[in-house]
């Protein structure tokens, strides 16, 4: 995200983001209590609402941290493959919220969906775009490829080389028993973005279920400053199979840096992104995984889940 640029000032984005409140969703249909979670810089919750039980960093039994990794690897690997044979639509809505009462002073929105044409090619298309009225600060590039590729975050067997992951414990929330990690890139190339945070992983299906992070790195040169706050992104279970993310929410306080002729202020800035009606596209392909048939069939009586409102 970077500062809009108004005529005869030259502003850009700070590149320090101090908070996200988020409103938690259940990751199953169980009723939940909607309550914030405080993220501070090191990406960890700083206070444990409702819905979420203790954080227990006794081993995980009869299986090892490193045999969790390797597991929910393939398993996300797997679902990274099967969700580029699903449609869904994808809801974007950022706001930036007035100190003075609290209410959004400027807003992007945009409704898209997921489809495939005639020759099977997944396509994007624009059902709803109203006219952008975001006056201190525009998308940039990052912004848009965070939230195709970071938000709806996935840790494939193909990724985990690029990550030092630690093992944290076993953690209870809702109805699901997770196991806890911390992710970081071991090495932030030139170009790239990478996810920095906390992961839940079911215990029995072996997918992520929860995530709260951040996209890193941020670009700090003055002038140039370009940042998306942390975030939440919530999943749940699509056709009785697969994690799907249903709802991504970031809500900061973003710092304009001044001097050198910049100007400095701060915006409170909300970003939330839900994904629905998830639908297996009805192919003639299949889907192949280390040599194995995944497609899947599932009993098209059941109905995609859609996220809760918060």
């Amino acid at each position: 995200m970077k500062l809009f640029s108004h005529i005869n000032a030259r502003l850009r984005i700070s590149a320090s983001a101090s908070l996200l409140a988020g409103a938690l969703l259940p990751l199953s249909a169980a009723p939940f209590l909607v309550l914030a979670t405080v993220v501070t810089p090191s990406t960890a919750i700083a206070q444990e609402p409702a819905g979420f039980g203790p954080l227990d960093p006794s081993p995980p039994a009869n299986i090892t941290p490193a045999e969790i990794i390797t597991k929910f690897g393939a398993r996300e690997s797997v679902f990274n493959i099967a969700r580029q044979n699903y449609t869904f639509r994808q809801t974007v809505k950022v706001d930036t919220i007035s100190d003075d009462t609290n209410k959004p002073d400027g807003e992007y929105m945009q409704v898209t969906d997921i489809l495939f044409d005639s020759n099977g090619k997944r396509d994007e298309h624009v059902v709803y775009a109203p006219q952008n009225t975001l006056e201190r600060v525009m998308m940039s590039p990052a912004d848009f490829q965070d939230i195709e590729h970071r938000l709806p975050f996935v840790l494939t067997t193909e990724d985990l080389p690029q990550y030092d992951i630690t093992y944290l414990g076993k953690q209870h929330i809702d109805e699901i028993d997770t196991y806890v990690f911390d992710a970081k890139p071991k090495v932030l190339e030139k170009g790239k973005r990478y996810f920095q945070g906390k992961v839940w992983v079911d215990q029995q299906d072996f997918q992520i279920v929860l995530i709260n992070g951040r996209s890193v790195p941020d670009d700090k040169r003055k002038g140039h400053e370009d940042l998306s706050p942390p975030y939440t992104t919530y999943y749940q279970q699509v056709d009785g199979k697969y994690w799907f993310p249903v709802y991504t929410k970031a809500e900061g306080n973003l710092h304009f840096s001044g001097g050198d002729g910049y100007l400095s202020q701060d915006v409170h800035l909300r970003t939330v992104v839900t994904y629905t009606d998830y639908k297996q596209f009805r192919a003639t392909s299949r889907i192949i995984f280390n040599g194995q048939d995944i497609t899947d069939n599932p009993d098209t009586s059941k109905q995609p889940a859609t996220p809760p409102k918060p």
